[in-house]
């Protein structure tokens, strides 16, 4: 089987996963209230889509292309956006479940995550420069080596972020989240 080329589509409550997507690149697509779970997007090119209330959980993004790709309402958990392609990766997320999901060393500059779940998130060695993480619980979520300049985490809550061990210079954070900074000093804040 070929691989298509779709372009200015929409697809409306398709379950993917008895219907299955056509291998291929699609260009300006709309994907509303789809059941992807699971599947195996391997080197799919997705560009300038929305994907609005989509089930994507568990998905292989080996070698897929997210070019500038809004994620809107969507469950997303444990994906690993690592092994995506890497040339011109974009997204953002929008009031989304990303549990467990993995950025692991990618270079997501200014991404911006909005009321979204990110909790037990790796974002191990990931450049997350500029980043807004507006309204965002990162429970559990991991920064190891992480690039956080000028990220904005003032709304964030619930993370734990040691200052030396990740890039934090020009990042902002409230008042009320500075004991995320502070956890391993095993100190109390009043």
């Amino acid at each position: 089987m070929g691989r298509i080329i779709a372009e200015d589509e929409e697809f409306k409550s398709v379950d993917f996963v008895k219907e299955p997507l056509e291998s291929g690149e699609y260009e300006n697509c709309t994907f509303i209230s789809c059941n992807l779970a699971n599947l195996d997007l391997a080197v799919y090119a997705f560009i300038d889509c929305t994907f609005e209330n989509c089930d994507i959980s568990m998905a292989k993004l080996d070698k897929t292309a997210l070019k500038t790709v809004a994620f809107k309402g969507c469950k997303l958990m444990g994906l690993s956006f690592g092994n995506c392609a890497p040339f011109l990766l974009a997204f953002s997320f929008d009031n989304c479940l990303l549990n467990i999901a993995s950025f692991y060393n990618l270079k997501i500059k200014g991404t911006r995550f909005k009321n979204c779940n990110l909790q037990e998130v790796d974002f191990t060695q990931a450049d997350i420069t500029g980043a807004v993480f507006d309204n965002c619980d990162l429970s559990g979520a991991v920064f190891e080596n992480t690039i956080l300049e000028k990220a904005d985490l003032r709304t964030a809550f619930n993370y734990t972020i040691d200052p030396e061990e990740n890039h934090i210079k020009g990042a902002k954070f409230s008042a009320a989240g500075i004991a995320g900074l502070l956890d391993k000093y095993g100190i109390e804040i009043e």
